[in-house]
């Protein structure tokens, strides 16, 4: 691949290298592999489904050490909230009040989304912000036709010189009307949150990776509630942001695999989707960190029946780090007895769900030790999985890697081919989904960092057909953070109740029962 002077300065000005980006349009050119499904993760198989009496336990276990741990959460929020509203964005493109009214276009076009959103307006947290801005803008407005109402609220809402909610951050949408038209956010429902679980010794920790165009959003809303929110929680904050770092770009290229130029000749970079953010996990500290996407949260009387289930899988965290770091520590000795290097194969095999090798019993003492250690010596995470109901996205299965090592996994839909029938199967037969509901622990037992970098699979990118100026072309997404970018971590999955996932897709989701008061 030829590149000029020009482009080598654009690419080592991202804080790319040159053979990176030939690296990645070899993987366009050669393809990537699709994960290669053994199985679905089921219950007793890779899922722990925890009886209610041990519960209490774990959540003890966790309450008890909690003072004496740093503490942080971690939450996804870069993306902006243009695809919640997909389907208004259409409306308005389509829709000709001249020619009809929006009850005769809804039974014309079968859009249950747009006549749902109708039937709920009122309902919706926005609801007096948009008919408050209406009546400012038009003094008449309450003397119009119901149609031209209608069509203006959604025009209010979208509009770019308007309220423009489809480019707002999602996290800064109003989510949750409480008494008195108070209006809550995503961002400010997690802090509420987060205080249910953290430290009472210390202010509660939140990191929000976001769009940099939007830093100084974020500072005025935390500005604007923070005296109510600590008065609330009874909490103080410390709250952080970073971006999504330029570095992690991925070049684009046209369908023949040849770098996508822009019309002034420029290269063509995207941002790589959510396993760029393993670079910002992995400049945190913190012996525990809880990671939730911004828009998972509920209304304030589901709160403490979420953070319930969050406090079970730090716990379950907590006792699983306690054994592996006493059994590294043995194993550093060097003088483990048969007995316990049984005892640590089982330990990994029943609680930390690694497969062990076939072989290992014929290995020698030595190479039994050094192995054991390096499969316990990892990144551990505790992720929650709710039954699955249909939602689009990711799950657990149990893979195969091109070395023939099994593993279990967090796979999304995309990294799988849907023209095996076999491998169809195994997904139309998933027992549950990612909700993405972590608890991670990135300390080794001496209490040092982990280099998050070295657990990736790096194989576990997938590429995707986008459009840039009605031009097509392939984007290259890296691994997942919670697919391949934690694909060689040691992950414990447990099952956790619906109520604790309830993520805003769709503008209508927030007409959903945990997002509304009543």
């Amino acid at each position: 691949m030829n590149f000029s002077e020009k482009d080598i300065r654009q690419i080592e000005n991202k804080g790319l290298t040159l053979k990176g980006v030939e690296q990645q349009i070899k993987l366009f050119e050669n393809g990537l592999p699709f994960a290669n499904l053994v199985s679905e993760a089921t219950i007793d198989n890779g899922i722990v489904r925890l009886p209610k009496n041990q519960l209490d336990n774990y959540i003890s276990k966790f309450d008890d050490k909690k003072n004496k741990i740093s503490i942080l959460k971690f939450v996804p929020a870069s993306g902006a909230a243009t695809r919640m509203f997909k389907f208004l964005f259409t409306f308005l493109d389509d829709y000709n009040i001249e020619k009809g009214s929006i009850n005769s276009y809804i039974n014309k076009t079968k859009n249950k989304d747009l006549s749902l959103f109708f039937i709920g307006l009122e309902k919706f947290p926005f609801y007096h912000i948009v008919l408050d801005s209406l009546k400012k803008t038009f003094t008449d407005f309450e003397s119009m036709p119901i149609n031209e109402q209608e069509l203006k609220f959604v025009e209010m809402m979208l509009d770019s010189d308007k309220l423009d909610f489809g480019n707002s951050p999602k996290g800064l949408l109003p989510f949750h009307k409480y008494k008195n038209q108070m209006v809550s956010t995503a961002f400010e429902e997690h802090l509420y949150e987060s205080a249910l679980y953290s430290s009472i010794e210390e202010p509660v920790k939140l990191h929000f990776t976001i769009s940099q165009k939007h830093n100084h959003k974020f500072d005025e809303e935390f500005r604007r509630i923070e005296k109510n929110v600590e008065e609330k929680s009874g909490s103080t904050f410390d709250i952080s942001f970073s971006y999504q770092k330029e570095s992690t770009d991925t070049i684009a290229v046209t369908p023949k695999n040849k770098p996508f130029k822009e019309d002034d000749g420029s290269l063509h970079f995207r941002p790589s989707g959510h396993g760029a953010l393993i670079e910002n996990l992995n400049d945190l500290d913190a012996d525990i960190i809880f990671i939730k996407n911004i828009d998972n949260v509920v209304t304030y009387k589901y709160k403490e029946e979420v953070a319930k289930y969050k406090k079970v899988l730090a716990g379950i965290l907590l006792e699983v780090q306690e054994r592996a770091f006493s059994y590294l520590h043995l194993l550093e000795t060097g003088k483990p007895s048969e007995e316990k290097l049984i005892e640590i194969g089982e330990f990994l095999m029943n609680r930390m769900t690694v497969k062990i090798s076939s072989e290992f019993e014929k290995y020698s003492l030595k190479y039994q030790i050094e192995y054991l250690a390096e499969k316990l010596n990892r990144p551990i995470r505790v992720c929650g999985m709710v039954k699955n109901e249909g939602e689009p996205g990711g799950g657990p299965f149990w893979i195969k890697d091109e070395s023939g090592s099994i593993s279990i996994q967090i796979v999304e839909s995309a990294q799988i081919n849907k023209k095996s029938r076999r491998q169809k199967n195994i997904l139309k037969d998933a027992t549950h989904f990612n909700p993405v509901d972590l608890v991670c622990g990135i300390k080794n037992h001496k209490g040092e960092k982990y280099d998050l970098k070295k657990f990736i699979d790096y194989k576990a990118a997938f590429i995707t057909m986008k459009t840039k100026t009605g031009k097509d072309l392939k984007a290259l997404e890296l691994p997942g953070l919670w697919n391949g970018s934690m694909a060689n971590w040691n992950t414990i999955f447990v099952e956790v109740p619906l109520i604790t996932f309830n993520p805003v897709k769709t503008v209508n989701d927030l007409l959903k029962a945990p997002h509304q008061i009543k």
